[in-house]
């Protein structure tokens, strides 16, 4: 039986809030197999990008333990765990684009940033926007673009350093809704070519076209169902 990609047991998370401890996440059971499309459901302030934060490593839990392809985050050092982020792909609902560099340069940056060489990083920069539709867009800035065209861009960086898995927090939620079934439609895409992907969204539609989605509310996993296509 092969090792999910990633596993949450009893996953808690507590904030203070001033004084006041708010409990984020109250015991999440989560087995997430290599290569799946994963959409967390849930309404604002239920926990899920509380929970996204925790398996991308930007976060630690209260108590509880999760694994990255059977391996407990909490026994990586800083090094070991920075190294882990580089290869997780984000994708945010704000793009996160740096506004002065072209979709190009952008891309190129976060595999500058894994020491990839320069004409390594020119190449698959190139082809990672091609493969996202912006083969004639490449030279633009993100303020000569369109926020689905930004989308893309980020879709592209987050793919630059072969990510283990891809993060996707409410992807299309600063997109209309046509771009945004387009995104989705790039998304599934990337995840039919073996990258597993876990999204965050409020939207029940989006979440329907992953293979797997949870429902969270109030820290905890109110449902667990496979979409049949």
């Amino acid at each position: 039986m092969s090792v999910p990609i990633i596993e949450a047991k009893d996953l808690k998370k507590t904030y203070l809030l001033g004084k006041v401890p708010v409990e984020a996440l109250r015991g999440i059971n989560l087995n997430v197999k290599r290569g799946e499309f994963l959409s967390i459901l849930g309404p604002s302030g239920s926990g899920k990008s509380t929970l996204l934060n925790l398996i991308g490593a930007l976060d630690k839990p209260s108590s509880g333990k999760l694994l990255i392809d059977g391996v407990d985050e909490s026994t990586l050092d800083d090094n070991q765990l920075t190294e882990l982020r580089g290869r997780i792909g984000f994708v945010f609902q704000f793009f996160n684009l740096i506004p002065r560099y072209t979709a190009i340069q952008n891309v190129e940056l976060a595999m500058s940033i894994a020491n990839v060489g320069k004409s390594e990083r020119s190449k698959r920069a190139k082809e990672l926007l091609e493969t996202v539709g912006l083969k004639d867009r490449m030279n633009h800035k993100p303020a000569e673009l369109s926020g689905g065209q930004q989308q893309r861009v980020a879709i592209a960086r987050a793919l630059a350093n072969e990510p283990r898995f891809m993060l996707l927090d409410e992807p299309t939620g600063n997109i209309d809704s046509r771009t945004a079934q387009e995104i989705i439609g790039l998304i599934k895409k990337v995840n039919g070519e073996g990258v597993t992907v876990i999204m965050v969204t409020h939207d029940q539609n989006l979440a329907r076209e992953a293979s797997h989605t949870i429902e969270v509310f109030d820290g905890m996993i109110k449902s667990d169902e496979v979409n049949h296509a």
